[in-house]
């Protein structure tokens, strides 16, 4: 009675899984909708410009006015403090996007007086490698003019969540208007050194490169958060969800006599798509790094690369199975099960680590994936208890039929010789 109810058992659960999974799908696509639904202001207490635009990241924004017969640039930047103590700021790169080589302006509380002010600095390499502490010097790019004030006007004190508005006017080179825009934010400033911003997913993208002539955003960015969106739904489905249940249909159903050999096609028709699937994630994580030089996460990576490593040694022992009546079977199968088993936990130790990379550790797609893989957990909880009633049935059965209680005849009968 309880070997028939497995297959029924799998298959419920698989769809309140596939239910759950959908749930979180939704709601990871509802999230980037969300971020890109906001919006911006071109007018501030003191001057209204012409345009503007909402910054992928950290509720930022920026409005400008471009002026091209002489190429100056009027340009505020709308950031917001994490810190009483902290530093907000906002700076173009003349070469490349990304912090290294940025000129920056950076505000935060004086602290002698407590008031605001805004310092010029220049982020090269070793203040990215922290060997220094980032000193403030005069800047080689034909800045006009810098202020900063509080949203709030003079009454207004720095505090958490406080925004901040860095004013600045810069001369462009003649016919070039694109620039690389950088911005961040970080909890302490060390006498009048900030000191090293968070390095989550968000903080380490706040680079942008738009045309301040037409307003167009380089599509780099809208790109990677497509492939950051892609990249982590598949892998949480294949590495988190599907290779986990192919696991779950080579333990428990194989011991379904009456399904015969077709566990093993289900557990092949799980474990190859998923591994072919998780090959497409895992090659779009290696795209990311390259469209992202300098931002790191290297367990994260790791972790990736064990996994992908451990799931192709998975697939391509399917090529070298020895028969059942080989010798070597039995290794093979100690082989299988220690390197399936490795993937498994490998992958969803890196699926709950990319949800901290991409800064959605209290998110709804996280409760949704746990969900998920609870659900899975508890299916193989009971179906490890049925096999362990069944298995101890069947000793006890063979122990007395051994004593001679129960005939071969009799064999489940209940019936005492």
């Amino acid at each position: 009675m309880l070997k028939q109810k497995l297959p029924s058992d799998i298959h419920s659960s698989s769809n309140s899984t596939t239910m759950i999974f959908l749930l979180f799908l939704f709601l990871s696509i509802s999230h980037l909708n969300t971020a890109f639904s906001s919006h911006c202001s071109t007018a501030t207490a003191s001057k209204t410009f012409e345009k503007c635009m909402t910054l992928p990241t950290q509720q930022a924004s920026v409005a400008w006015t471009f002026h091209p017969h002489n190429a100056t640039l009027d340009l505020c930047f709308f950031g917001t403090f994490i810190s009483p103590s902290g530093w907000v700021g906002w700076g173009i790169n003349p070469t490349s996007p990304e912090m290294t080589g940025t000129r920056a302006l950076v505000a935060f509380p004086d602290p002698n007086s407590g008031q605001l002010v805004l310092l010029p600095y220049i982020l090269d390499p070793s203040v990215k490698l922290q060997r220094s502490s980032l000193l403030s010097r005069p800047l080689d790019i034909h800045l006009i003019s810098s202020s900063a004030t509080l949203y709030g006007g003079k009454m207004a004190t720095i505090h958490n969540g406080a925004t901040v508005q860095i004013y600045a006017t810069v001369k462009l080179v003649p016919n070039k208007t694109k620039i690389h825009h950088v911005w961040n934010r970080g909890l302490y400033v060390q006498g009048y050194s900030p000191t090293i911003h968070p390095t989550t997913s968000n903080d380490l993208s706040s680079i942008t490169t738009f045309d301040v002539l037409s307003g167009s955003a380089a599509t780099q960015h809208n790109n990677m958060d497509m492939l950051k969106l892609v990249h982590g739904i598949l892998n949480a489905i294949t590495w988190g969800i599907l290779l986990p249940m192919g696991a779950v249909t080579a333990r428990y159903l194989r011991n379904v006599q009456a399904l015969g050999p077709t566990w093993f096609y289900v557990h092949s028709g799980i474990q190859l798509p998923a591994f072919f699937l998780g090959t497409v994630g895992f090659a779009i994580g290696i795209r990311m790094g390259e469209m992202s030089p300098g931002v790191t996460y290297g367990f994260h990576r790791k972790l990736g690369f064990a996994a992908f490593s451990l799931g192709a040694l998975q697939t391509l022992a399917l090529l070298f199975r020895p028969k059942t009546t080989h010798k070597f079977r039995k290794y093979w199968k100690s082989y299988h099960h220690l390197v399936g088993y490795s993937c498994v936990v490998v992958g969803v130790v890196n699926v709950f680590q990319g949800f901290e990379v991409m800064g959605e550790g209290r998110s709804y797609a996280k409760l949704g994936y746990c969900l998920c893989l609870s659900t899975l957990i508890g299916v193989c909880i009971a179906l490890e208890v049925n096999s362990w009633v069944i298995f101890c049935r069947k000793s006890k059965e063979e122990k007395m039929r051994r004593g001679g209680l129960v005939s071969g005849s009799e064999k489940g009968s209940g019936i005492l010789s």
